[in-house]
């Protein structure tokens, strides 16, 4: 008789907020017939892992610590899915925040938002990292004094064709723009070195779009920045803003957090937390957005994902102790919930692996 093909899954990890109900970081799986999530199960023990990034390769998972000194630390993945750590290293700054990987996977990228710097260090051959390669200091600040008094830089990425960085500061409203070098692991400003958002929005995270698109959640705006990037020189040029919520919603205690392009580049999802939910804009030719929809989610998403074939989003809530996944419509992009919401302390990222059967 023939064998029935196994069940297609997903392989999620999950960055935590340590406390009663979480030690570090967690690994669920994501059923693709049923869209039910696996309980948790922690993988590595660290403290307040909140934000993790994958090695290109798929063998190393890095994540930003933001107790203890504020360091960057690396694991490689065992063939389990379980982690065993490589060892950390020192960001620099206080609060790091957000950590990423080039896309030749010879170098580590960290925010510091409570330092307002940027920081790069080289990867070795085991996935471990070596000693701090750049390091860039943010100045200036914004409008808002109890917000932006002093720069926060809050994220920072590397452009698909590995030249340029970019980096998300809440404290000045600006995207600052560096040259990068893979080989040396080392960020050189730009020139232009900057964007700007609108004065007080607090830029958070960018997404790029496959046809050169950029866009950046601002997050104390409550507004989505879109800017035409100049794949030669880096800059970025604004062309849209426009709202997460729509007309006449309450903004009192709302902040936008997490921002992903679909793989199509046909739609643009953003996390709203305190109103809890994710907008859904569609994409057109020109690279602009419209307010499509938006669905309900966890308590405070403050981290969500896309899964490597655009079919599902998994979203972490922060106050209530869920992650919960959606259905992508493959026609409008819209969310439907799927399976039961699952357990785990404080989610605040959520990274798929690539797939696999079993």
């Amino acid at each position: 008789m023939a064998q029935s093909p196994k069940p297609q899954t997903h392989t999620i990890y999950l960055g935590t907020y340590s406390g009663p109900q979480s030690q570090g970081i967690y690994r669920s799986t994501l059923d693709e017939r049923s869209g039910q999530l696996s309980a948790p199960v922690l993988v590595a023990e660290a403290k307040n892992p909140s934000f993790l990034a994958l090695a290109p390769n798929g063998r190393t998972l890095y994540a930003v610590c933001e107790a203890g000194g504020s360091a960057v630390g690396a694991w490689s993945i065992g063939a389990d899915g379980k982690l065993l750590a490589l060892g950390q290293q020192p960001t620099g700054g206080g609060g790091a925040c957000h950590v990423s990987v080039d896309a030749t996977g010879q170098t580590v990228l960290v925010a510091n938002y409570g330092g307002g710097s940027v920081a790069a260090f080289p990867v070795r051959e085991d996935g471990s990292l070596g000693e701090r390669s750049a390091f860039v200091q943010h100045t200036g600040n914004g409008p808002n004094l109890r917000r932006q008094d002093k720069p926060h830089a809050h994220a920072i990425y590397v452009d698909e064709a590995n030249r340029f960085a970019y980096s998300c500061d809440l404290g000045i409203d600006k995207v600052l723009i560096y040259r990068f070098d893979a080989a040396k692991s080392t960020l050189v400003p730009a020139d232009p070195p900057f964007a700007s958002v609108p004065p007080g929005a607090g830029p958070r995270h960018l997404a790029f779009h496959p046809a050169g698109f950029v866009y950046v959640n601002n997050e104390m705006g409550l507004r989505v920045t879109a800017f035409q990037r100049n794949q030669t020189t880096g800059a970025l040029t604004a062309f849209q803003t426009i709202p997460t919520l729509p007309d006449g919603a309450a903004t009192e205690g709302v902040s936008t957090a997490e921002i992903w392009v679909h793989p199509t580049g046909r739609w643009l999802y953003v996390s709203n937390r305190g109103r809890d939910t994710i907008t859904l804009f569609s994409i057109d030719a020109q690279g602009r957005l419209t307010w499509t929809s938006e669905t309900p989610t966890p308590r405070q998403p403050r981290g969500f994902g896309l899964s490597p074939d655009g079919r599902w989003l998994v979203v972490g809530g922060q106050k209530n102790n869920q992650v919960a996944a959606f259905r992508i419509d493959a026609q409008t992009g819209k969310l439907t919930p799927s399976g039961n919401p699952v357990e785990v302390g404080a989610p605040v990222c959520v990274v798929f692996a690539a797939p696999h059967s079993g």
